[in-house]
């Protein structure tokens, strides 16, 4: 499924289960999600005394995370399709000028 689609069948469901809020709203949850994520990143890693092994709850919080970030790109009205065509744009010129996707800042 193409990330345009994927934004659609969140919309879709997003009205269907009237949870429609505004960006704000969006970002807390986003940030919440990413939080979820990394304690089980912590979990997976020992809290980074081993390797990492994926929990059993690691798909899941990445799921989570995934639909906060189409949540908040379809409130923001953001096409995320051109959005990351956009940025493997910028990390491109950046390799080849610096050898570096970092932006120096």
């Amino acid at each position: 499924m193409k990330l345009k689609e994927l934004q659609q069948v969140v919309a879709e469901f997003v009205e269907q289960n009237q949870l429609e809020t505004n960006v704000k709203h969006r970002l807390l949850d986003l940030v919440s999600e990413v939080g979820e994520l990394s304690k089980e990143a912590l979990k997976a890693s020992a809290y980074g005394a081993g390797d990492f092994k994926p929990t059993t709850a690691w798909a899941e919080e990445l799921g989570d995370v995934l639909f906060s970030l189409i949540c908040v790109a379809n409130t923001s009205g953001v096409d995320l399709e051109e959005a990351l065509k956009s940025v493997l744009s910028k990390y491109r010129v950046r390799m080849s000028s610096k050898g570096s996707p970092e932006s120096g800042h």
